[in-house]
């Protein structure tokens, strides 16, 4: 069939299976490029199938020469309908990986469940023995608790009042006006309860549990701060809180790795595009007009250019350089002071009609349907593809 993208809002409800594969060729020619990192061999991803989680994979296996098991929850493609983009990354992840040499099986199913953490360390203990790297990347708006059942929501809302201030539809280009009422209810604990701390926390514990941790193995979340014009609904809204108990479980888990010599450390990432961000107002301005000013300057980096440089130089590098609260810092380009200073003038003065030309939208835009595997550079999209693919393992 010829697949078109077909987009509603924030979401592609399409995806190309051969622009994915060849999303996965370039981002794992760019860490062979780089050289090898004397990384974890035995390497788990939780959210594993898209963004900052795909490339962790794609940097431990080409980076590093490890086995990976990687846990996503994606759509499978059907007859006449495509899988979801993170079911072709993962698919082509297999077949590229398998190619080389590397064992890598991969998990879909809900990461929250006690029945895909039961799968998962039955396949570490019987493939394995036991991982020396986890790292946790799951993005979900809801979570089921796997204990009670109960199902928890998260919002994306300020905590002190309501919030005004630009945001761009990125289809159109047009800037307005949006306003977000502020938390209220369980909002803030529901939010916590599914982008927080406890599943990860539930994940080492299971591990650890069944002696399925290596000495001194490492876990990495992902988090991010951003900077003080998103403050009010990011990092001091209903996801900040989520951010800082995710943080705040990377000192427990460390404590209850002590007897192995383990590590848990939290990474704060760069504002990219992902289909995460791209559901969150004010993030889509925001981050256009980060890419005019970082391309300038000749240090823009995405998700594969940011993974690779924590392992090699923070994590594997022996320079974690951790700041006052104990956090990796790989978004410390992002916020120099003369890439925020410049970010924040474009800010004042952003409208639908100089946008295109004061920030990068085209970026942006390309971007997005870059994690859908269209616009992808050498793709001829006018040419029938199967859409039925299959991931190795799953075989």
């Amino acid at each position: 069939m010829i697949i078109e993208p077909r987009t509603r809002g924030f979401i592609c409800l399409t995806a190309h299976p051969t622009g994915c594969e060849k999303n996965i060729v370039d981002q794992i020619a760019y860490v062979k490029s780089k050289g090898k990192i004397n990384g974890a061999k035995k390497v788990l991803v939780l959210g594993s199938s898209t963004g900052f989680g795909l490339a962790s994979r794609i940097s431990s296996a080409f980076g590093s020469e490890a086995a990976t098991i990687g846990v996503f929850f994606d759509k499978p493609s059907a007859p006449g309908k495509t899988g979801s983009a993170g079911y072709y990354n993962t698919a082509a992840f297999e077949k590229h990986a398998h190619e080389a040499g590397l064992y890598a099986k991969s998990i879909n199913g809900d990461a929250f469940s006690n029945e895909i953490k039961r799968q998962t360390l039955d396949v570490i203990k019987k493939d394995l023995g036991q991982i020396d790297l986890v790292i946790y990347s799951l993005a979900s708006p809801v979570r089921t608790h796997p204990d009670t059942g109960e199902r928890f929501k998260s919002v994306l809302k300020p905590i002190d009042g309501v919030f005004s201030n630009k945001t761009v539809d990125f289809h159109s280009g047009k800037v307005s006006e949006i306003s977000i009422n502020p938390a209220e209810g369980d909002d803030i604990a529901n939010t916590v309860a599914v982008m927080g701390g406890e599943d990860w926390k539930m994940w080492i514990d299971a591990l650890k549990a069944e002696n399925l941790l290596s000495e001194g193995a490492t876990t990495i979340a992902y988090s991010y701060i951003g900077p003080k014009l998103t403050e009010a609904v990011y990092r001091k809204g209903t996801i900040g809180a989520a951010k800082d108990h995710l943080e705040a479980t990377a000192f427990t888990i460390t404590n209850d790795l002590k007897s192995i010599g383990g590590k848990a450390y939290v990474s704060v990432n760069k504002a990219l595009v992902t289909q995460a961000s791209s559901a969150i107002p004010v993030i889509p301005l925001y981050i256009s007009l980060l890419y005019k000013v970082m391309k300038g300057k000749g240090i823009h980096e995405g998700c594969i250019e940011q993974i690779q440089r924590l392992y090699s130089e923070r994590v594997f590098g022996g320079n974690l350089d951790l700041d006052d609260n104990g956090r990796i810092r790989v978004d410390d380009w992002e916020m120099r002071e003369d890439v925020q200073a410049e970010v924040f003038k474009l800010w004042q003065i952003a409208t639908s009609e100089n946008l295109a030309e004061i920030g990068d939208l085209e970026g942006y835009s390309n971007d997005f349907f870059n994690l859908f595997g269209f616009k992808v550079d050498g793709i001829d999209y006018n040419a029938e593809v199967n859409e039925m693919v299959e991931i190795p393992s799953e075989k």
